[in-house]
């Protein structure tokens, strides 16, 4: 959906002159205000000791409207500015620099249609979407401190532009610099190949379901471990006398609660399930200054809108830049390779991805989630779910479309093919599941579907290839690993196994290192140089720790290993661990055992350093762009990135400035849930719950954060009144 954004690009709401229409509104604002104030007063917050909000509403709409007040109240800048990038308006923020991040969000969200479909979704969802806006803009009314960066004002239908809560989602999939190369017109590359990004600390989650007949008190039990950017996801509880109870992680600014469960069901969510983006190559002809592309025996005139981009200029003017987008029946194209135009096709059906979001938090039972899954607008996520009924299942994916098997979907495909069309979607019961497998668990770290219970995991053989899209990991072994035999266990029990510290990478590619190591001849310079610690390596247990040693040499040299071979690994189209096991030479793997030796003695003064002097959690203020400091105070962290297997993932995804190694991605919030006829629950924030760094909530999760440590989770209203910090309604 593409569109000329006139009255979106304006400069943020201000108060109208004083005129007849000034006038004609004010009693309009009036009646909005009232309807705020009777809202808030149907609407109870309570704050529990961690300062956890537990919002209570009559209705769900009352509950909503809390849900949003007390996001606000943590972290306003977060929720404002996932709205500033869904509707395509960074740049008027942020300056010229990214309005390629705009133009790509302006492809596919287009307010006129959102507007369009809020006006036909359900009253039930109209009314969520009315107490979405009310509680921020209610916010904003009684915090006449906090000065908005651009969106002063909150509206029902900006609930459509964000309504699946994972990270950027489908959309961003589309890589900004070949789409700046199409629409600036800047040199493209000769050759028609799928953007890879760059070897990044990896995104996705981890999730576990144990069955009753594994665990010590006969209940099913959840692994809820996404790995987000920190501070990505606060930790809230939403309570309606018209049944939602839902506890989890939401996404700053959503409504619904995106990985969490119920007093009956819980859901967790991993990246990575079907092949669901396809790119289509188009074949383009101008005449007269349009544009056509062919399409079976003829061709079809190429879409062109004229999009508006204004930005922030360096002298804090706004300037504006007009990009005239083009889009086929596909979809936007995106970029241009071979002479070709590439188009691209994803799901884009906001009103029931919003649906969907918000009912599955609502289920009570199997039957009632999977007639959720129904909907089919989850894309880019797989579902673990366990229940109170002792059920549990693994969903690989959700949104599949059907496509036509002799056409290679991981690439780009003919577009002027009528036989590339997508031909409606896969039903559920036909995509990869699970329910009640004989093993009594199912995992997915990112990772294929074909190990997600053990021997009783579906067969690589009886799907199409696109319904799965990314290979084993060094986290799916090691899930493996820690379930395989699994009995009696318990919430801790569940916890030790999601922090079990063993590094499974590192089991092909120290033996490789090793065995290079010992072919040398006497005579090498290498050997005595690289003696003590190739011996040190030689008798590590694989396992991660704040005192290990050889974990720093290890990590250091995976670094060095993975800055060298990562683009040959793309460009082969195999995982960088296996590229450097089996491909990189015996040269390659010594050469960055001397270069990891050389940078931690230049930057510790010895390469004997332990890891927890190096791995290092660090949260000095509240800006979405965290900067570290080494002369600042930090906590030592034992695991490590999901690079290497850790399943309790710590990472450092920013821009190194630092000697130490400050993780910024990974666990984030984590939960173990245990459904018994009273749920019993445990859970960890990486820092706090607040965004404010003056808030005793700021980071006092931090230390039990660093240490695996969880704390209860208080799912029930006698238990939040024991250990009350405060209760209040909105605005007071």
């Amino acid at each position: 959906m593409m569109m000329t954004f006139a009255a979106l690009a304006a400069a943020p709401v201000v108060a109208a002159p004083a005129s007849a229409a000034a006038a004609k509104a004010q009693p309009q604002a009036s009646a909005e205000l009232q309807r705020w104030q009777q809202t808030a007063q149907r609407v109870t917050i309570m704050r529990d000791k961690w300062g956890i909000p537990h919002v209570f509403g009559k209705t769900d709409a009352d509950a909503v409207f809390g849900m949003l007040y007390a996001q606000a109240e943590d972290d306003f800048n977060r929720v404002e500015l996932n709205y500033i990038n869904a509707i395509g308006r960074l740049a008027e923020v942020e300056g010229e620099g990214e309005i390629w991040r705009d133009l790509r969000m302006k492809l596919f969200i287009d307010p006129v249609e959102l507007k369009a479909q809020y006006a036909r979704s359900p009253a039930w969802l109209q009314k969520l979407m009315v107490s979405f806006a009310d509680g921020l803009n209610f916010y904003l009314h009684t915090h006449p401190e906090v000065k908005p960066k651009l969106i002063t004002h909150f509206e029902p239908w900006m609930a459509l532009a964000f309504s699946e809560g994972s990270i950027g989602g489908d959309i961003e999939s589309v890589n900004l610099k070949q789409l700046e190369q199409f629409y600036a017109k800047l040199p493209v590359p000769a050759q028609a190949v799928a953007f890879v990004p760059p070897e990044t600390e990896p995104r996705g989650s981890n999730g576990f379901a144990i069955a009753p007949k594994l665990t010590k008190d006969g209940h099913a039990l959840l692994l809820i471990n996404p790995h987000t950017s920190f501070y990505f996801r606060p930790e809230i509880h939403v309570v309606s006398e018209e049944g939602l109870n839902a506890y989890g992680a939401v996404t700053w600014g959503q409504f619904f609660v995106y990985q969490g469960f119920n007093e009956r069901v819980g859901w967790m969510h991993t990246s990575g399930g079907g092949d669901v983006i396809d790119e289509y190559l188009e074949t383009v002809t101008e005449r007269n200054g349009k544009y056509f592309y062919k399409y079976g025996s003829g061709e079809k005139p190429m879409k062109a809108v004229a999009i508006q981009l204004p930005y922030k200029a360096k002298d804090g003017t706004m300037a504006t830049r007009t990009v005239t987008a083009y889009s086929t029946q596909h979809g936007p194209v995106v970029r241009q390779a071979d002479g070709k135009w590439i188009s691209v096709r994803l799901m884009n059906d906001p009103m029931h991805a919003l649906q969907q979001s918000y009912l599955r938090t609502k289920a009570r039972n199997y039957a009632g989630f999977l007639k959720v899954m129904d909907i089919r607008t989850n894309s880019s996520n797989n579902t673990v779910y366990a229940d109170a009924d002792g059920n549990i299942a693994y969903f690989h994916g959700n949104f599949i479309p059907r496509r036509d098997l002799k056409f290679d979907w991981k690439h780009p495909v003919d577009g002027s093919n009528p036989a590339t069309e997508w031909q409606g979607l896969h039903p559920v019961k036909d995509t990869i599941r699970l329910f009640n497998p004989a093993n009594g668990w199912v995992q997915n770290t990112n990772n294929w579907p074909f190990t997600a219970a053990g021997p009783n995991s579906p067969k690589q053989s009886d799907y199409a290839a696109y319904m799965w899209s990314l290979p084993e990991n060094p986290r799916g072994k090691h899930a493996l690993r820690v379930l395989s035999g699994a009995r009696e266990l318990t919430l801790d029990g569940l916890i030790a196994k999601a922090y079990d510290s063993y590094l499974t990478a590192f089991e092909p590619l120290v033996p490789a290192l090793l065995k290079d190591y010992d072919a040398l001849p006497a005579s090498d310079p290498r050997k005595p140089q690289l003696a003590e610690q190739v011996q040190m390596l030689r008798g590590w247990d694989l396992r991660f720790g704040v005192d290990s040693v050889p974990t720093s040499l290890a990590v250091y040299w995976g670094q060095e290993m993975l800055a060298h071979a990562s683009k040959a690994a793309r460009a082969a189209e195999i995982p960088a661990i296996d590229y450097i096991t089996t491909r990189a030479t015996p040269e390659e793997r010594l050469d960055a055992l001397a270069s990891a030796t050389a940078r931690l003695t230049t930057d510790f003064g010895s390469w004997k350093t332990p890891w927890g002097e190096i791995n290092r959690f660090q949260r000095l203020s509240g800006a979405v762009d965290l900067q570290y400091d080494d002369s600042k105070p930090s906590i030592p962290v034992g695991f490590a990135s999901a690079t290497w297997g850790s399943l309790a993932s710590f990472g450092m995804s920013a821009p190194q400035k630092t000697k130490r190694i400050y993780g910024d991605r990974g666990n984030s919030f984590v939960a173990v849930v245990e459904f018994g006829p009273r749920i019993k629950a445990k859970s960890v924030l990486a820092g706090g719950e607040s965004g404010h760094p003056e808030s005793p909530h700021f980071n006092d999760q931090a230390e039990m954060y660093s240490k695996g440590q969880f704390k209860d989770v208080l799912f029930y209203k006698d238990d939040i009144a024991k250990q009350l910090e405060r209760s209040y309604h909105p605005g007071q």
